[in-house]
């Protein structure tokens, strides 16, 4: 690489890192990777990252106007990335046998050189970042290299991203029983009120009436304080 490359490439990984880093959402961080890597390659074209899950191979994210008909599912360049682990390049289509019920509808679509390496993102989340050039001769040795270590690089963010998401899932699944628990925990309190108001008794000896009532009808303690509380609620409602 010569000097200006590499400061171009230095540019390339701080965009990247810079629209990765702060993402927790997995689908908005690969259309940003998608746009950036689209940006690699000079005149006309698109990019697609595909990934592989237990669900099989789908095309989780694609440049805006990226034919239906290129999309890889198991017999593409994208697919072969995947299964070999390294970089798959056909520089000029026209004169490439490979992949014979792929190939004829990329062609048809205006493709005319395709690269595809592999992104790792996790054990369960691999892939490969494919880009689809408009002209032959347009994948460099330089755009090669530069693909690949944006896609390395991209699957350790792309990890740290999933990771973040997952975490935030988490967080929300515990705020959201929290919320309920405390719900729920009001609800047996008013119930509670009303039956010591009611009988005149403590707060345990209340507690005992509602515990013993949901046991011989079967039910949790908070249905049967929900429907106490319902039933006074009704009562006292004009």
């Amino acid at each position: 690489m010569t000097d200006l490359h590499t400061v171009e490439f230095a540019a390339v990984l701080r965009q990247l890192t810079a629209r990765l880093i702060a993402s927790d959402d997995l689908d908005e961080a690969l259309e940003d990777l998608v746009e950036t890597a689209a940006d690699l390659v000079a005149g006309a074209c698109w990019c697609a990252v595909t990934l592989v899950r237990s669900g099989g191979p789908v095309t989780a994210a694609a440049s805006p106007g990226l034919p239906d008909t290129l999309l890889d599912t198991g017999a593409g360049p994208s697919m072969e990335a995947i299964r070999a682990r390294d970089l798959i390049l056909a520089d000029d289509l026209a004169l490439d046998d490979r992949w014979p019920s792929w190939r004829p509808q990329a062609l048809a679509a205006g493709v005319k050189a395709v690269l595809a390496v592999p992104v790792d993102i996790d054990s369960h989340a691999l892939g490969a970042l494919t880009v689809y050039a408009a002209e032959s001769g347009r994948f460099t040795t330089d755009v090669g290299l530069t693909t690949m270590l944006v896609a390395e690089h991209a699957g350790l963010l792309l990890s740290a991203v999933l990771d973040r998401g997952r975490r935030a899932s988490v967080h929300e699944e515990l705020t959201s029983a929290l919320t309920e628990a405390l719900t729920d925990g009001e609800t047996v309190n008013r119930a509670v009120g009303i039956m010591m108001v009611q009988r005149g008794c403590s707060a345990e000896a209340a507690l005992d009436v509602l515990r013993g009532t949901a046991a011989r009808l079967g039910l949790p303690l908070t249905t049967v304080a929900e429907r106490l509380v319902e039933t006074v609620e009704q009562r006292v409602s004009p």
